[in-house]
C-alpha cells in the first residue's frame, strides 16, 4: 500500500550551491549527504514535514541524472512513495499495465530499498517506490 510521499528527487548541477538556496528556503540544513555509487549520484535530504527533498547531482557522465540534465533543466525529477511492502506493490502495479525499470528492487540512498516506474506508463513522471531497508 502507498502510503504517502516520501521525497520529490530534484535534479542539480551543483549540490553545494542548491543546498545553500535550499538551506534559505527551507530554513534547515539537510540532514544527510550520501553517495549512490550504482546510480552515479551524490544526494543530500532536506526534512519537511512527514516528506523530504531529496537534491541529486551526477558524480559520472554517464550516470541516470547527468543524462537527465542534459536532456533536462535543473528541476523535479522523480516523485517517491513509501511503501509498506514493496514487492507487493510492484506485483500490484505490474498487474495494473504500470511497467517496472527493475525486476527486483535494489538498494538505494537513506537506507531504502528502491524501484523506478517507467515514465511512460506514468504520464511522463519516473515514479519511485521505496521502503525502509529494514523492514
Amino acid at each position: 500500500m502507498i502510503k504517502k510521499i516520501e521525497h520529490l528527487g530534484i535534479a542539480v548541477q551543483d549540490i553545494e550551491a542548491s543546498n545553500a538556496l535550499f538551506e534559505k528556503l527551507l530554513n534547515t540544513s539537510p540532514y544527510k549527504n550520501e553517495v549512490v555509487e550504482r546510480e552515479g549520484v551524490l544526494t543530500s535530504f532536506f526534512q519537511v514535514g512527514e516528506s523530504k527533498i531529496e537534491l541529486l547531482q551526477a558524480i559520472h557522465e554517464d550516470s541516470p541524472i547527468a543524462k537527465y540534465l542534459e536532456k533536462n533543466k535543473q528541476g523535479i525529477h522523480h516523485i517517491a512513495f513509501d511503501v509498506d511492502d514493496i514487492y507487493a506493490e510492484m506485483s500490484r502495479l505490474e498487474k495494473e499495465g504500470f511497467v517496472l525499470l527493475s525486476p527486483e528492487p535494489k538498494p538505494g540512498a537513506d537506507g531504502k530499498m528502491i524501484v523506478f516506474l517507467h515514465p511512460k506508463s506514468t504520464n511522463g513522471v519516473l515514479i519511485e517506490l521505496c521502503q525502509d531497508a529494514q523492514r
